[in-house]
């Protein structure tokens, strides 16, 4: 398990920047979503909080489902980082999606 947060930077590791794209893109449905599954108010604590517990558990997983993996600080500073993005996401969009869901609920999907 590394550590040392962006340590593939000064590794030389190619692959470096898509991994940490791909981490946050994996991440900001989570931070998107979170706010409209969860019954009491959620804010962009409660989100750092839950995509550090869901990246942490992804990360403890990971080496035993997959054994070419291994753990990684910088995937879970990666993906708070898709967490939030996706939460400030859910803010911006909030209007429309109150409305997209109440005509949902009300049937009218037009």
């Amino acid at each position: 398990m590394n550590l040392v947060p962006f340590f593939d930077v000064t590794s030389g590791r190619g692959d470096f920047i898509r991994q940490v794209v791909l981490n946050i893109v994996m991440t900001i449905p989570f931070g998107f979503l979170l706010p409209l599954v969860r019954e009491k108010k959620i804010n962009l604590l409660n989100v750092i909080f839950y995509t550090f517990l869901l990246s942490l558990g992804i990360e403890i997983l990971q080496p035993f489902i997959n054994g070419v993996r291994s753990s990684d600080i910088t995937d879970i500073i990666t993906n708070v980082t898709g967490g939030m993005i996706g939460y400030i996401l859910y803010l911006l969009f909030k209007p429309l999606v109150i409305k997209i869901l109440h005509c949902v609920k009300m049937g009218d999907v037009n």
